[in-house]
């Protein structure tokens, strides 16, 4: 689950380890997501210790089982933290996070390297496991999660508040159900 809406998802500044807070919209997502969440069983429940993502896990029921996971924090976007992509882009016109990075931060290899961690892992528990994290990391986490490359996240939008469920058909692992906003508003 990637977090609920805050104000720089609002105006699309790139938010990676600043810690903030979710609107009382990112809220009511994250409530709503406890609709379809507490049905579910879970043998482990991870979190990035970013107070955004610890608040939607709260608030979608599982905060009792929640661990932070350092590994799970938001890609640090070094000197482009709090900018736009079009801010960016006014000093570099073809700027790509996923493939030019950030100066002062990370690459998607960078990333990848800390969700392998956690895909590694969820892959040693018996049964299902709730993350809750951030758009990009997430993207890559599962970019990795079915063998593509990092910097693959990019095909794959991921909006607030959504419900995303990687899994198995047999051995292989696959991507069941993505970006999926529940029942939520």
């Amino acid at each position: 689950m990637r977090h609920g809406e805050t104000e720089w998802t609002l105006t699309g500044q790139h938010t990676g380890h600043t810690d903030i807070p979710l609107t009382e919209r990112g809220r009511d997502e994250a409530r709503a997501l406890c609709a379809e969440l507490s049905h579910q069983a879970f043998a482990a429940v991870f979190s990035s210790p970013l107070s955004r993502a610890l608040e939607t896990c709260r608030l979608s029921c599982l905060g009792e089982q929640c661990e932070a996971a350092e590994d799970l924090m938001e890609w640090d976007y070094g000197e482009y933290e709090g900018l736009t992509t079009a801010e960016i882009r006014g000093h570099k016109p073809k700027w790509s996070l996923w493939l030019d990075a950030a100066p002062g931060g990370e690459s998607a290899a960078d990333v990848g390297a800390r969700v392998d961690r956690i895909v590694k892992e969820i892959r040693t528990l018996e049964g299902n496991v709730a993350v809750f994290g951030h758009g990009h990391s997430l993207r890559v986490l599962a970019a990795r999660w079915v063998g593509l490359s990092p910097a693959d996240g990019r095909l794959l939008a991921l909006d607030p508040a959504t419900i995303s469920v990687l899994g198995y058909e047999r051995e292989t692992p696959v991507i069941r159900r993505w970006n999926d906003p529940g029942g939520h508003l």
